[in-house]
């Protein structure tokens, strides 16, 4: 294994790659945007022989078309010399990417003279064999810039800690909303009685002591929290022991108002310690 790591970003135009290779340079990493995939080999073998550069972060999508077609084999031929590879591929839906290219006036690469959907239709088209090799992919599409930079600097600087450490990201969300594409376990928790059917509690959120105290009384939900924090403390010493120190769990209800807040909230401080660092994301919370 050569001791050198490399970070691939990639996805559609305005996901926020521009973001998130500043942010990474910022953690120390030597940043490269838009290299030509194949030249990454030789590049990377130049970096091994200095010695003075041990993380490296590049950005590929489709300002390099002619050259997305040799990212399969170069990947494999990196990870096969030995390289420590993470490909990390940022995602936002239509109408976010869309809004952002409206926001900033800019036009889309592939499609300079019509509608940015046409080009994001086509871009997605292109890069679907890399987002199905990614072994990170981020929503983008809820996150602002100051967001998505510090979700980015919590995730590889998770990844620099001691393995004794683990880092989890707890995101709680609303099933109507979709599931996080970047949630590494997943807990619909719509057993749990609603506090939406309660007229006095409708119109607060899982953040109110009221609320916390309709779904936390429950015995259901102390039995469902004390089993779901035996099984993470099972599971977080396995996936540090396999290298793993970030971890990403999603919590789900309907809205992503109600119960699914209160149990994120509960569940981070049961598991925020000396070896677990517990941050948390309401998600859906704002949305009508």
């Amino acid at each position: 294994m050569k001791d050198i790591r490399l970070v691939v970003l990639s996805g559609p135009s305005g996901s926020g790659k521009s973001t998130a290779i500043k942010a990474i340079e910022d953690l120390g990493f030597f940043c490269v945007d838009n290299m030509p995939v194949e030249l990454l080999p030789k590049f990377m073998e130049l970096l091994a022989r200095s010695g003075e550069i041990a993380r490296v972060a590049a950005v590929v999508d489709v300002r390099e078309r002619e050259f997305l077609r040799a990212f399969t084999p170069v990947f494999r031929e990196l990870k096969a010399a030995g390289y420590k590879i993470e490909l990390v591929f940022l995602e936002a839906s239509d109408e976010a990417l869309v809004r952002r290219f409206s926001e900033t006036r800019r036009k889309h690469p592939l499609a300079p003279s019509e509608s940015p959907l046409e080009g994001l239709h086509q871009e997605r088209e292109l890069l679907n064999e890399l987002k199905a090799q990614a072994d990170k992919v981020i929503d983008t599409t809820d996150f602002n810039v100051h967001q998505l930079r510090e979700y980015i600097k919590e995730h590889f600087s998770a990844s620099f800690a001691p393995q004794e450490k683990m880092s989890v990201n707890l995101i709680s969300f609303g099933y109507r909303y979709g599931v996080p594409t970047d949630a590494d376990l997943v807990f619909d928790i719509r057993f749990l009685p609603n506090p939406y059917f309660v007229n006095s509690l409708k119109w607060l959120d899982g953040r109110d002591e009221k609320v916390r105290e309709f779904v936390l009384s429950r015995a259901e939900t102390k039995e469902f929290l004390e089993r779901l924090k035996g099984f993470l403390d099972y599971l977080m010493p396995l996936y540090l022991k396999e290298g793993k120190s970030y971890l990403t769990i999603a919590i789900g209800c309907t809205g992503g108002k109600h119960r699914s807040v209160v149990i994120a909230e509960a569940l981070a401080g049961a598991l925020d310690s000396g070896n677990v660092t517990a941050r948390k994301r309401h998600r859906d919370l704002h949305k009508t």
